[in-house]
């Protein structure tokens, strides 16, 4: 008589794919290298428009912007960095490593095989949802950190001048920065749950990639419509520039907070509905 799985001799549903083994194998994915290389090279490629432009001459209305302010500090370069990156690029990376995940291996045909060896839907989902959150927050943080090296470079190490006036010390600028990297990433968070949701429903990971980018564009497109009143402040991409509230001279938390609330919600209803789906869904078909 056969012995069920989950009681066989030396079966432990919890460590079958492990954490490591898909770090590992999602690391090894051309297009893991090729987004890290993108998001390394955005600096250089700014560094080398303001030395061909001559540097940011400011907007001509007299008010100085972040932008204006880039070439001020290495601090300056990387904050300006995150601004022309957290609308839209840091958006792909996000989209694409959550709606790569389950949707891929779909579309290999190797999902059932997986859920065959057996690994339990509850584990495979957590396992990648993990990695691909780690593999997320990663890309935020590259590209601070290249652009913290090539502005030190190319800018000196110095004081974060701040475009309202004034400027905070090179060393109380690094947690700043990483206080607005964190925001970025926790505001990232529905972008995540919609690839991730999308991942489970259908087989083609790069509509679920693209979808989740449209529906973010739409946010966007959304939030510009200033008709709607007060029910922006119900879209994560109302809040999603609240990270500049770090770069003040006085910290201000209230925005940041409101947006990190939305984004967890949506997020925390996305992952749920992933879960569910997947639980239910019909991997052989």
């Amino acid at each position: 008589m056969s012995t069920p799985l989950d009681t066989a001799p030396g079966y432990r549903p919890r460590h079958t794919l492990p954490l490591r083994v898909e770090a590992v194998r999602q690391l090894k994915r051309r297009r893991t290298l090729v987004m890290g290389a993108v998001l390394a090279a955005l600096p250089f490629v700014l560094i080398i428009a303001f030395a061909i432009g001559g540097g940011p001459d400011g907007n001509g209305t007299g008010r100085i912007t972040l932008m204006d302010t880039a070439t001020a500090s290495a601090a300056n370069f990387a904050a300006t960095c995150l601004f022309v990156s957290a609308g839209f690029l840091l958006v792909i990376p996000v989209a694409l490593f959550c709606g790569d995940t389950v949707a891929s291996e779909a579309g290999w045909s190797s999902l059932r095989y997986l859920l065959a060896a057996p690994v339990p839907r509850a584990r495979l989902l957590w396992s990648k949802l993990t990695v691909a959150l780690a593999f997320s927050a990663a890309s935020m943080v590259l590209l601070p950190l290249v652009a913290l090296a090539a502005g030190t470079v190319a800018y000196g190490w110095g004081p974060l001048r701040l475009p309202t006036g004034g400027s905070l010390p090179a060393g109380d600028s690094l947690p700043r920065l990483g206080l607005a990297v964190a925001f970025i990433f926790v505001s990232q968070l529905v972008t995540a749950g919609l690839a991730f949701w999308l991942s489970t429903r259908t087989d083609a990971a790069l509509g679920a990639v693209g979808g989740a980018v449209g529906l973010t564009i739409v946010g966007n497109v959304l939030d510009a419509v200033t008709a709607l009143g007060s029910w922006r402040d119900f879209l994560p991409a109302h809040w999603q520039f609240a990270w500049a509230d770090a770069l003040q001279p006085q910290l201000e938390w209230g925005g940041m907070a409101k947006g990190a609330a939305i984004s967890v919600t949506y997020a925390l209803v996305l992952f749920a509905l992933a879960f569910r789906g997947f639980a239910r869904k019909d991997i052989v078909s």
